[in-house]
Formats: C-alpha cells, structure tokens, sequence
C-alpha cells in the first residue's frame, strides 16, 4: 500500500508520519509541501520519501491513499481534490467545520465511488480502551454517567484557529468516543470558554449530552487549566473507574519515538499511571491497556485489500459534528437542544 501525506506540520509530521513509516507493507509515497522548511524537515526524517507541490503530482507519482493533515480551514478543499483524483482518502480530525460540510465531502465520496475515513486516532488510546473493555467485561455494572475531559495548562493554544476552536478540535475526539460507547444522543447542552470578549476560538467547553440509551456524558477540555480533573470517571452500578493523564503515545510522538523505533514500549502505560476501580471500601489498581494508535493504519490496510470495514466511517464522524454544532447553538442560546429536531431543520431550530 502506497500512502501519502498532505500537510507536514505538527499533525503530518509527529501524528502521521510516525504510523505510515511504521506500517509493514507499505511504502511512505511522499509529502505534499510547499514550506522550505518543511521540506528539509521531511528529508532530514524521512531519507528518500520525496516532497510534492500539489496532491496532482503526488497522485501521479502513485499512491493508494491520501492522508490530508492540513489546518481546517483549508482542508475540505484538499479533501475534495483527493476524492475528484479517484483515490481512497483520510481526512484529520475535526472532520469538517460544520454538518453541512461533512455531507458534502461524504456524498462527492459516494459520488466518485472512493472510500472516505477519518483519522479519530484516540479510539485507540490506552485509557479509552481501558474504560471500553471494563464496560464491556460488565465489570461496572450498567454505566449511569461517562465524565470524559482533556485539560491542559497551554496559553500559546488560545485563540488558535487551525483545529476551529477547542470544541471543535478536541471536542470531536471526546464526542466520537461517547458516541461510540453509548450510542446516539437525544439532547444536548454546551458551554464554551473564552478569555476575552470578541475573541474569535473558544478556548475551553462544557458539554453534556443525554444518549438516548439513557447514559449522560459530561464532556470537558481547556487549555488554561492548572488543575486538570481525571482524564475520565466512569460510574456504573458496580463500581467506578477513574485515571488521570493523558495516554502517553502523544509524548512519545513527539519525542521522535514510532510503533517501528519503540517496538514493544510503544503505547505502555507505565504502572504508576494506571486507574483505579473503586466501590466503597474497595479501591484497586487496574491495569491499562496497550495504547495503539497503528491500529487505525492497520485496519485501514486491510479495509483497502479486503474491502472490509473502514478503521473509522465518515459517517461516524458526520454524528460528531452533528454533537458539536448543537453544542455550540447550546452555547449560544443558552438553552439545551433536541438534537433529533435540530437535525431535521439545522440552524434555524426555532
């Protein structure tokens, strides 16, 4: 399998770059970039992977699939140049700035007969697969309440604009993750952070949605917390499980360190980081699964030979930001949404 990669910035380069290099079986085809800089980036890291003007001249060269990691402003664009060229493609998440957007870019997919995913990298994160294997073990009863937050302390992050916002940039990984534990969601309420009047990207949210299994999730992140809360809290009517930190591949990540470079250390969990099962008196550590963000470059190597199944459907992510843009109308108005309305006539919910 032939992958290339748009975009060599912080999301190509330590999010991307990383998992295609380590993929057996595949060739890392080359780089859309225009920057200078980039470009030696990219062959100081890579040796030999080569640097292109235009997703033209890349799928010309030869590739299987494209990867598109590119602010998100511009991206849906790239997005829909890679699916006119007939080639299977990966969008990075947010997956688009709004629904309306989303349905756009799936039905040219559909359209053109190509294959679309998005790239929702923390499904494979080391304390969601944790919290996905204790649910579905039954070992926490049945779940009441999912408390699922990413709070940094990062100023440089405010007001930052490639991702559209913390809502929009990590809310979609906090929302496909409810969404894909406890299914769809009947209502939704939203609160967005920001640090002055008029400023154009929030900086921190709130969110709480009722699924309409009948769990609620509360939803949160920031980037100028200086006390973050659990990464999640999961209570059931057996137990509660809880973990603090961040799953540990993004450090890794950024280090320089690959699944291919790490070997067997990749995704680890160090034990003084693992969670805590509680109910009562009981309190006991729980061991953390292996995080393995390759998963989703694996999966989709097989979807693209077999045919099977895609690591993530876009139509999962179009859910996603059906959430977020009631979330945000939440936020504006005030007022908790009914998202089944709200998806029957969009904006104008009166």
């Amino acid at each position: 399998m032939r992958i290339g990669l748009v975009g060599y910035g912080h999301g190509g380069r330590f999010f991307h770059a990383p998992l295609i290099s380590s993929l057996p079986g595949a060739t890392f085809a080359g780089v859309v970039t225009r920057s200078a800089e980039r470009r030696q980036l990219l062959a100081a890291e890579y040796p030999g992977v080569p640097a292109f003007d235009s997703i033209g001249q890349l799928v010309e060269a030869g590739v299987d699939v494209l990867v598109i990691s590119t602010p998100l402003k511009g991206r849906p664009a790239l997005v829909l140049d890679g699916l006119e060229h007939g080639v299977m493609v990966v969008s990075d998440k947010p997956f688009a700035a709004d629904a309306q957007q989303a349905q756009t870019l799936i039905t040219m997919a559909e359209r053109q007969g190509v294959r679309l995913s998005v790239y929702q990298n923390r499904r494979w994160d080391s304390d969601f697969l944790t919290v996905r294997k204790l649910i579905e073990s039954g070992a926490l009863g049945q779940v009441t309440r999912f408390e699922s937050r990413v709070e940094r302390y990062s100023p440089q992050s405010v007001n930052n604009g490639s991702g559209g916002g913390f809502l929009r940039d990590l809310g979609s990984h906090l929302v496909d993750q409810a969404l894909l534990l406890f299914g769809p969601v009947s209502r939704v309420y939203g609160e967005l952070d920001y640090l002055e009047k008029g400023q154009t990207y929030d900086n921190g949210f709130f969110v709480s949605l009722t699924h309409a299994s009948g769990v609620i999730s509360h939803l949160g992140g920031s980037c100028l917390q200086n006390t973050p809360g659990p990464r999640f809290r999961v209570t059931g009517t057996q137990g509660c499980y809880s973990v603090d930190g961040l799953d540990g591949q993004e450090a890794q990540a950024l280090a320089g360190l690959s699944p291919k470079s790490a070997g067997e250390r990749w995704g680890v969990e160090e034990h003084r980081r693992w969670g805590w099962f509680e109910q009562g008196e009981i309190r006991e550590r729980v061991p953390s699964e292996r995080g393995c963000w390759n998963q989703f470059y694996l999966q989709l190597q097989t979807a693209l030979h077999n045919g099977g199944p895609l690591p993530v459907e876009a139509r999962d992510a179009l859910a996603a930001t059906r959430v977020l843009d009631a979330a945000r109308l939440s936020a504006e108005r005030g007022q908790v949404i009914d998202l089944p309305a709200f998806e029957a006539v969009g904006t104008n919910l009166e």
